[in-house]
């Protein structure tokens, strides 16, 4: 049976390194059988003003982490380039390899994304079934779109790597649990520990219960598919 954590960490914006170092520590202390998830751009940070370095550091992760993800999913984001432009890539590494990867598709114009990086496409937002768990992945901003809500129809567990705003915290709460609840799946949502964002790593059932990490940095909450088919026939609005 697996085990889904939520990730709560800083980023330290200069040192990448470090950055990658916390995040395998982490991940080796979580069990065998785990889906983790971490902050978006957990890595580098948007590094706007070092983006040079940041997209160089992409190599290095990507190795590493492919490495790291025996027996385990580990889901996150990465600053990456591709035919010459500039992509924040959600993907998910599992068993030495990367089964899935699509560009962040819903830019966050009010914080200038757009300015740094090209919108991916948001037809390749989709459900990837990794070791018989279908996996939906919503980057950060993109979770206010109720039409990509609908394409995870189905989805087991949705995660939801993100770096949001302290000063809308309760929305990022209220989402992630509608989420949920509309989805009838698991929501594992990180956020980054970083002074301006919400902290409000955590946890969803299908029920709507919620777990937030607060002062843990690894949350751990038993996985159970069967609670997605119970919610499902508890409250049959026709997910299958």
């Amino acid at each position: 049976m697996y085990t889904l954590n939520s990730l709560l960490f800083d980023t330290d914006t200069k040192n990448y390194n470090n950055n990658l170092q916390t995040l395998l520590k982490l991940i080796e202390k979580t069990p065998e059988n785990s889906l983790i998830v971490a902050p978006e751009l957990c890595l580098t940070g948007f590094a706007y003003d070092n983006y040079e370095k940041a997209l160089d550091f992409a190599d290095i992760a990507n190795n590493k982490l492919q490495k790291a993800s025996k027996n385990k999913i580990i889901i996150l984001s990465i600053l990456q380039r591709s035919e010459n432009e500039v992509f924040n890539f959600a993907k998910i590494f599992f068993n030495g390899g990367i089964v899935y990867e699509r560009a962040k598709a819903k830019l966050f114009r009010f914080g200038n994304e757009h300015k740094y990086m090209s919108e991916g496409d948001e037809k390749k937002i989709e459900i990837i079934e990794v070791d018989g768990i279908k996996i939906g992945v919503l980057i950060c901003f993109e979770l206010r779109f109720k039409d990509i809500w609908q394409k995870f129809e189905g989805a087991d567990v949705i995660a939801v790597p993100s770096w949001w705003g302290v000063l809308r915290s309760e929305h990022f709460k209220t989402l992630t649990q509608a989420l949920a609840i509309m989805n009838q799946c698991y929501v594992v949502a990180s956020d980054s520990l970083n002074e301006h964002c919400s902290k409000m790593s955590g946890i969803i059932s299908p029920m709507g219960d919620v777990k937030r990490n607060g002062n843990l940095t690894c949350l751990e909450v038993k996985y159970n598919k069967k609670e997605c088919q119970k919610m499902r026939r508890y409250m049959d609005v026709g997910i299958k």
